[in-house]
């Protein structure tokens, strides 16, 4: 059994997270590696001897820290870095970002002491060092304590909650350079054993690649279950994402997608605005509600909901004219701010502004409405993970 480790265990809007702070985690990397797995219960299909929850959206990691003295970081009041906690492989993924997580590092800030509280609202200023950008968290706040309660409904989390803010406009180009990577709003990708398909590759909260729905024999509407059971497809996606990542410089070889970068660039499958029947909600989302419809492939599964950083990413990449998401958004809705994105569990909005300066897009704004809530915090006794354990998986 290894030492107790404090953390706190929060859900931030449809995702939860083990919190840890980074004095509290070996600074060798490797200690720390094994440590995490330990924490979390990997390499295990049910992470059964840890916290994790057996899906990516709950085997999520926050480690916060002080802030930096980096001129990046001046003004900010701690650094957060995200992990994708793999379940079945011994490996932990540092290199994309969590907008669901992102909101809760707001609160948790709050609680922690790590800002001076403000009422009603307190802006909490994390320096995120998976993209080396500042997010700014805007967290409801009375007498001193982050609101849990409110009427924000965020589509599958039950019940409602407070709102909390969270703006990524700083984030365009942290991963690949470029709000578009390629310079392109549309690239034509090479994908082995299906031929050529064509894609919008964007940068923001974290990379993306948006293909239609219709490319690959989709409506458009189908639910999480029905994509996962299609074997077939999901390979194919995952070859479209591989050639993506590629064409970024994410990675050197393509057909290495789920091992060099499992979680990013997360694949979008656009589609025009149309009634759907919302599994998780018991109910139809209407055509008149939503500006374009669409589904996500996160770490080789169909999300269930919609990812925090896929939302500002749709959301900007369908006020870029040319690109496959602003071809299928509705065409009235252009011009305003708000961006309706129906996904599996309903519709999620976001306040987008961009604007051309010179040849480039720059976002001025990119917004993240999402709720969060402290589920627990005590100690954790991690699973000691041993060098024998890591190859033997690794190789498996």
């Amino acid at each position: 059994m290894g030492d107790p480790i404090r953390c706190v265990i929060m859900r931030g809007g449809t995702s939860k997270a083990v919190f840890v702070k980074e004095c509290d985690l070996p600074a060798d990397l490797t200690r720390r590696k094994k440590t995490i797995l330990g924490i979390f219960g990997s390499p295990d299909k049910r992470q059964i001897d840890g916290l994790g929850g057996a899906d990516p959206l709950t085997s999520k990691l926050a480690i916060i820290g002080p802030p930096l003295d980096d001129p990046r970081a001046a003004g900010t009041h701690l650094t957060y870095t995200f992990g994708q906690v793999e379940i079945d492989m011994p490996e932990v993924d540092f290199r994309s970002l969590c907008g669901n997580i992102s909101s809760a590092v707001g609160a948790f800030a709050v609680y922690e002491g790590l800002v001076t509280a403000a009422t009603p609202i307190t802006t909490v200023r994390a320096y995120n060092t998976n993209l080396n950008r500042v997010l700014n968290i805007e967290v409801p706040v009375e007498q001193g304590r982050p609101v849990e309660r409110g009427d924000f409904v965020v589509p599958g989390v039950p019940g409602s909650g407070a709102r909390i803010q969270v703006d990524f406009a700083d984030t365009g180009g942290a991963a690949c350079g470029a709000l578009l990577p390629t310079g392109n709003a549309i690239d034509r990708l090479d994908v082995p054993g299906f031929g050529t398909i064509e894609a919008s590759l964007v940068d923001i909260g974290n990379a993306h690649v948006f293909i239609r729905a219709r490319d690959v024999g989709l409506i458009g509407t189908e639910t999480a279950a029905e994509i996962d059971a299609k074997g077939e497809l999901r390979d194919l996606l995952e070859r479209i994402r591989g050639a993506a990542a590629h064409r970024m410089g994410m990675i050197g070889d393509p057909a290495r997608s789920r091992q060099d970068s499992p979680a990013t660039p997360i694949l979008g499958m656009i589609s025009p605005p149309a009634d759907y029947r919302n599994d998780i909600g018991r109910c139809t989302v209407k055509a008149d509600e939503v500006d374009l419809v669409s589904r996500l492939m996160f770490m080789q599964q169909m999300h269930k909901t919609y990812a925090g950083t896929s939302t500002v990413c749709t959301g900007v990449a369908s006020r870029i004219p040319h690109t496959i998401v602003h071809e299928m958004t509705r065409a009235e809705t252009l011009e305003r701010e708000l961006v309706r994105i129906g996904h599996p569990a309903g519709v999620i909005g976001t306040e987008t502004r961009v604007e051309l300066s010179g040849n480039d897009y720059v976002v001025r704004r990119a917004t993240l409405g999402r709720t969060a809530r402290r589920i627990m915090e005590g100690y954790v006794y991690a699973r000691e993970i041993d060098d024998l354990m890591l190859s033997a998986e690794a190789s498996a």
